[in-house]
């Protein structure tokens, strides 16, 4: 296990207070090449406490583990739903933490560092056609990207940058978007697209807003969310223009995390600060919290079963414990009722 020493916990420390916002630092429009430091075959990847994974119950949030960690991504393979990605800041130790890519291939159970233990990983992306592909956005590092499923890493772009989401196009998946937050506290923000792999990328909107989450329609993928620290924006093309969709029982929520049902679109949900997770049915109108067991209501990441889109995952962490963990609701047939817009 790669430990980061004095440094590396004043920036976790700090995080009770940046964790929102970004490292300083000016775009690149081309990544630098190389690969990010990883397990070696002389160091042995840390492993998370096992954790008893208990029966669920529909409609209420089970902990799955891993304990003692914020959760700051999700991912899961699309073809092999039990093998999950996250992203994970945790203290080891007095002034040592662990950082980095954690793989878990029994549908949450167990966790093994992976990669990327030099780096705070706030968003994790899969290529749905080759799934072995990874994105993952860092506090400060821009973009990095793996083919061979996490076990090596090369930064490709964004350099400068603290990326807190990143999407895939589904039908097009060379193209990416990343959601981002520049400077301590009055940087800049904004959706940037990239159409070449994430070699290169341009902002095409709310750069106005700290973007923390992105979700994009599997269907008809000109159709995008952002979650930001005004809440739920919609576009409809492209990320061209952009509407905000949190007027109903979604007001005045940082969004952290979002994530769209790939069978039912209009299906969103969104995880909060502070607010727990939200759930819409019509396409992000309305909004409804489903927090039933959920105990730790800091939302950083979010994740949907691709194969059976009624299991939800989501990543919690607290910046004043340092910690938190991956729950799974699978959530009961029926509607969710949505409160009244009127």
């Amino acid at each position: 296990m790669v430990r980061n020493k004095l440094s590396q916990l004043g920036a976790f420390l700090l995080l009770a207070v940046l964790l929102s916002v970004s490292a300083c630092g000016r775009p690149s429009r081309r990544g630098t090449s190389g690969t990010a430091a990883g397990p070696t075959p002389t160091q042995s990847p840390g492993r998370t406490t096992p954790s008893p994974t208990p029966t669920p119950s529909p409609g209420v949030w089970t902990p799955i583990g891993p304990k003692g960690g914020i959760i700051l991504a999700l991912a899961i393979d699309p073809r092999t739903p039990t093998t999950l990605y996250a992203g994970i800041v945790k203290p080891t130790g007095f002034f040592e933490i662990t950082a980095g890519v954690f793989k878990s291939t029994d549908g949450g159970a167990n966790w093994q560092a992976i990669g990327l233990t030099n780096l705070e990983v706030l968003a994790l992306a899969i290529d749905p056609q080759t799934p072995t592909t990874l994105y993952a956005g860092t506090r400060g590092g821009g973009v990095y990207k793996s083919t061979d499923g996490g076990a090596s890493w090369q930064a490709i772009g964004l350099i400068g940058y603290t990326v807190h989401a990143l999407a895939i196009d589904p039908q097009t998946p060379t193209t990416l978007y990343a959601g981002i937050v520049t400077g301590y506290f009055e940087g800049t923000g904004g959706v940037y697209q990239s159409t070449d792999g994430g070699a290169n990328w341009r902002a095409i909107g709310l750069t106005n807003r700290y973007v923390r989450a992105l979700a994009i329609d599997p269907q008809r993928p000109t159709t995008l969310y952002a979650g930001t620290d005004g809440g739920v924006y919609k576009s409809t093309d492209g990320g061209a223009s952009w509407r905000a969709i949190n007027t109903t029982g979604l007001t005045n929520r940082d969004v952290w995390a979002l994530a769209i049902d790939p069978q039912t679109p209009t299906t969103l949900y969104a995880g909060t600060r502070g607010g727990g997770v939200y759930k819409s049915t019509d396409g992000g109108a309305r909004w409804q919290a489903i927090n039933t067991g959920l105990t730790n209501l800091e939302v950083r990441a979010l994740a949907i079963d691709p194969q059976t889109p009624t299991t939800l995952y989501a990543g919690t962490g607290s910046v004043v414990t340092g910690s938190g963990g991956v729950f799974r609701l699978v959530q009961a047939p029926g509607p969710t009722p949505m409160p009244s817009s009127r």
